[in-house]
């Protein structure tokens, strides 16, 4: 009894808890598969494209929102209530899409509108790259 109650709350702080990546100092693919014009940044419109194909992935049975099983972790419990603005239950791609433009504000220190590797390495971009992979 005790070993599945173990089991249980294991699986569930997976599905809830996102945990952030540890990124090397020195990661030459940080910027792989998002920097698509290849400036050595990332743009907000970079990162909804990335997004976009990350939404379409954990959409396994195609419905067009993601429940929070679906999400594999990417966001906790409170996150995924606070972006339900219809409180469905899902997330649809509009409402994703918004967690990442905000994700997006929040690591883009300098607000030039763009992503460094520096800015992509702090604690608010690796929280981004969590929706964007």
């Amino acid at each position: 009894m005790i070993t599945r109650r173990i089991a249980i709350f294991a699986a569930l702080s997976v599905a809830f808890y996102p945990v952030l990546p540890a990124l090397p100092a020195s990661d030459p693919d940080l910027l792989a598969g998002l920097d698509t014009d290849h400036d050595g940044t990332v743009s907000l419109d970079e990162a909804k494209k990335a997004a976009e194909i990350v939404f379409d992935k954990l959409d396994r049975d195609h419905d067009g929102t993601l429940k929070a099983r679906e999400l594999r972790g990417r966001l906790s419990a409170r996150e995924f209530t606070a972006a339900d603005a219809d409180k469905d239950g899902t997330l649809s791609k509009d409402e994703y899409l918004s967690i990442v433009e905000q994700r997006f504000k929040a690591a883009d220190t300098d607000n030039d509108g763009t992503l460094t590797r520096r800015e992509l390495r702090s604690k608010a971009g690796r929280q981004l790259l969590l929706l964007l992979r």
